[in-house]
């Protein structure tokens, strides 16, 4: 509830205009700022791989499944999870774990653990899912300027849809993960409005507001720095809802192992 309360005090004067940065200012932006914004022509220099990679890929957003979590009985939400352990050029795949917060990073869905439908093995094992999974370790080991031997990767898959009315991507509201490095990449917009992401310091009024309208767009947050939420979506036709939805990859990094129930952290 502070972090919502937070987000009505914030200027609200900035630029809808993504601020968009070079990959080689990355780093350094994630170390001032706590987020970096890549174009799709950045994203694919990152990932080493053309977007006509990307887009074969795509096809597996269509066949997601339901979020059965939703405390708000909402059944706008689809998503696969998956968890890996990331060792410089080697990625392991775990045996498949819930997905868990704590209750003061997510207060809506915090506390449980969560058992998704995993991601499928063609999915994870795409060489350019593989690439940007390996390439975003590199890039947030040159934010810390250290080498972080081992990164615990949370992949998840999320399609939000308007076919039973307002989609929302972030129920929970402005938060934190938990987590050190946060991806999120725009893999489509489907004949949607609304979907305006918002970054913001997590100790004081500095923030960004924009909205990410281009596939393959990749937004990086520092997640010890910042807080984030998306505004809910709409459909472009009312009269036909379900042709509507929002499609993005969330990838994040942890470096002191995954987050389980036992992490509670203890708050002041």
């Amino acid at each position: 509830m502070l972090l919502r309360s937070k987000i009505v005090h914030l200027n609200s004067t900035n630029s809808f205009k993504p601020p968009f940065i070079n990959l080689s200012q990355a780093s350094q932006a994630l170390r001032d700022s706590g987020f970096a914004l890549l174009s799709p022509h950045d994203f694919s220099q990152l990932t080493l791989h053309e977007l006509n990679d990307w887009q074969a890929i795509e096809r597996s957003w269509s066949d997601l499944a339901p979020d059965e979590y939703l405390k708000d009985g909402g059944k706008y939400r689809k998503r696969r999870h998956a968890s890996l352990i990331v060792q410089e050029s080697q990625i392991q795949i775990t045996p498949y774990r819930p997905h868990w917060q704590p209750l003061s990073y997510n207060a809506l869905h915090g506390g449980i653990n969560r058992w998704f439908e995993p991601c499928e093995t063609d999915f994870l094992s795409s060489l350019a899912v593989r690439n940007l999974i390996l390439q975003l370790g590199k890039l947030f080991n040159e934010v810390h300027q250290r080498n972080q031997p081992t990164w615990f990767v949370e992949v998840h898959q999320f399609r939000i849809d308007t076919a039973n009315g307002i989609g929302r991507p972030t129920p929970e509201g402005a938060h934190r993960d938990g987590v050190d490095f946060v991806a999120v990449l725009m893999v489509q917009r489907h004949k949607i409005t609304g979907g305006e992401s918002r970054v913001f310091d997590a100790t004081g009024p500095q923030g960004q507001r924009f909205t990410l309208t281009s596939p393959w767009t990749l937004l990086l947050l520092d997640d010890t720095k910042v807080i984030h939420e998306t505004t809910p979506i709409q459909p472009e036709d009312r009269n036909h809802p379900e042709n509507s939805w929002r499609d993005t990859l969330v990838l994040t990094y942890r470096s002191s192992g995954f987050l389980d129930n036992h992490d509670q952290p203890h708050i002041e």
